[in-house]
């Protein structure tokens, strides 16, 4: 499967990111980053970093959009930390930051590729896939699929009281997206609260006695106190990476095809996504939205695929 890995890493990003180019069914085209958990000149540096923990300084990463469509950046240092990648030590990034605009670069590609042969999966705001589509709306139609992180129903919100952040720092991207008529995969935190690192999963990370299984777990023991504080929960849970493992192993998940649509307009509801869940409504489904997840084949997938990483 080729993919494009769009993010704003964000230690569950990173980790990702390593699930990804862990993963030989994978064929990573490039990464694209946007402003989001921490601004943009972060992101990118921190997508650079993550690919030469991975040693794989041959993946092309592209710096995106610094801000939302029409909003000012909301940024989650308060759960990542001040770098996004708060945790472990990792030194600066040596390979390059490539001089296209990951915006192009996703549309070059979509163009250059067969139709229907690139999956794209953003773990961050929707604002560069938007704005491909804006600036070539010919792609819609040549995208296998969009399989992202974002939203919630039954968890509601999880920045403000109805809203997932991704969706919330940039409504209007997430309307754009979709609206494209694309085949669409949410990741929501309906099934992503269920990706539960505890603390026996962290120690298992820690216990491969490598660099990658060491920083995963540093990564994770920082992301957590968030999270034990926040739900009185047993650990954190691990969003992003659950976009990698639906491509990998769509059989660890269930959900359905349904109407999603993204509210705007209201400051009490902005970046709800609203599921139609139920059926409840006449229109027309455009997303296979995610409600459960099998959490021990899921982390059994992650941590076999981060064991691969060399010492």
């Amino acid at each position: 499967m080729k993919i494009i890995i769009d993010t704003d890493p964000g230690q569950d990003d990173a980790i990702a990111i390593l699930l990804a180019l862990a993963s030989p069914e994978l064929d990573v085209l490039g990464i694209t980053a946007v402003a989001g958990n921490v601004p943009l000149a972060l992101t990118e540096k921190n997508a650079r970093i993550v690919s030469e923990l991975a040693a794989r300084p041959d993946i092309k990463v592209f710096a995106g959009c610094d801000a939302p469509l029409l909003r000012p950046l909301v940024t989650a240092e308060h759960v990542h930390g001040r770098t996004g990648l708060d945790g472990p030590t990792l030194p600066d990034p040596q390979m390059p930051l490539q001089s296209m605009h990951a915006v192009d670069f996703i549309v070059d590609t979509l163009r250059a590729e067969a139709p229907q042969s690139v999956t794209l999966c953003p773990l961050g705001p929707l604002t560069n896939i938007a704005m491909a589509l804006r600036k070539a709306p010919d792609i819609a139609a040549r995208i296998e699929r969009i399989v992202l992180m974002g939203g919630a129903y039954f968890e509601v919100g999880n920045i403000t009281p109805a809203a997932e952040f991704n969706i919330y720092v940039d409504p209007e991207a997430a309307e754009i997206v979709f609206r494209s008529g694309a085949p669409i995969t949410v990741l929501p935190l309906d099934a992503t609260h269920k990706a539960m690192v505890t603390p026996a999963r962290n120690e298992a990370f820690r216990a491969m006695g490598t660099r990658v299984g060491q920083a995963v777990a540093e990564m994770t023991d920082f992301y957590e106190r968030f999270d034990r504080e926040k739900y009185g929960a047993d650990g954190a849970p691990l969003h992003d990476p659950t976009v990698i493992a639906w491509c990998l192993r769509p059989d660890l998940f269930s959900g359905r095809e349904i109407n999603v649509e993204i509210e705007t307009r209201s400051e009490l509801t902005r970046g709800m996504t609203v599921a139609d869940w139920w059926g409840v409504t006449d229109r027309s489904r455009n997303a296979l939205f995610i409600g459960d997840l099998d959490a021990e084949g899921f982390f059994d997938l992650l941590t076999e695929r981060l064991g691969r990483y060399a010492a």
